[in-house]
């Protein structure tokens, strides 16, 4: 629990690290070409994100997270690679439905989210670095970490719920969570952070497609309509049970991996 706290801890401190050092070359840039440092808020925020993920992957590496574990970054097999994406589309579909259910919950990233979309460098913190970062931090190090000190249950549900939290966006921390328990039970089962960050980067692709070419769309049941969407979830939820029962069935082999603490 203490290693996981001080990662996110000295995550967050990195991406604060990252916003000084570009803040002063994006007041120039804008400064320079709108005459005024109004938008250097807004450009600063892709570029500062991008180095914060160099920098927090650095210190993974440095720190041996990330290395003297060959399986982490096995391919597994094709088999087991695209059970894990038909599991992580069908989770997908059900943790819409979840969340659907609690609109309630304020959106408070909602306009920074528009502000990455609006850009290339946006779109890929979001949808592919971000999701690799996201797998190596919180199953490359946190997970790992957990299953070496906890029950399996206890680590995935540990893991999950501080990759909700970590979050902080009220309107996204219960799918994240949830979400979590997913990456973290396939990288139980498999060793290898592969089939996390496949899914990771097909949901967060799936969901600047969907904001960017449906921008009033705030559900999947609202893009496909009542009965569509039905015969959908219950087909996502047959899915999701057999291609769970398939990949529950990988045994994974005993491995020594010395973490530096």
């Amino acid at each position: 629990m203490k290693t996981a706290i001080k990662l996110v801890l000295i995550y967050a401190l990195i991406q604060f690290l990252g916003a000084l050092v570009v803040m002063p070359f994006c007041m120039l840039y804008s400064y320079t070409v709108y005459g005024t440092v109004d938008e250097a808020s807004t450009l600063m925020l892709a570029p500062a994100i991008l180095l914060g993920f160099a920098a927090m992957s650095g210190y993974l590496w440095k720190k041996g997270y990330l290395k003297g574990d060959k399986r982490m970054w096995s391919l597994i097999s094709a088999s087991y690679l695209i059970w894990s994406l038909v599991i992580g589309f069908s989770a997908i579909f059900l943790i819409d439905f979840v969340t659907s259910k609690l609109t309630f919950l304020p959106d408070l990233m909602k306009d920074t989210f528009n502000v990455l979309q609006s850009g290339w460098l946006g779109i890929v913190c979001i949808s592919i670095l971000g999701p690799v970062l996201e797998e190596m931090l919180f199953r490359g190090a946190i997970t790992k970490v957990s299953l070496q000190k906890y029950s399996p249950v206890t680590a995935i549900l540990l893991s999950a719920l501080i990759f909700g939290v970590f979050h902080i966006n009220p309107a996204q921390v219960v799918g994240a969570a949830l979400s979590g328990i997913l990456f973290a039970w396939l990288y139980y089962k498999t060793g290898s952070i592969i089939p996390g960050i496949l899914i990771h980067i097909l949901n967060n692709g799936l969901s600047v497609f969907l904001g960017l070419r449906y921008p009033d769309v705030d559900s999947i049941s609202d893009l496909l309509g009542e009965p569509t969407y039905l015969i959908c979830l219950i087909a996502a939820v047959l899915v999701f049970v057999i291609s769970w029962r398939v990949i529950n069935n990988y045994r994974l082999s005993d491995t020594n991996t010395t973490i530096e603490s």
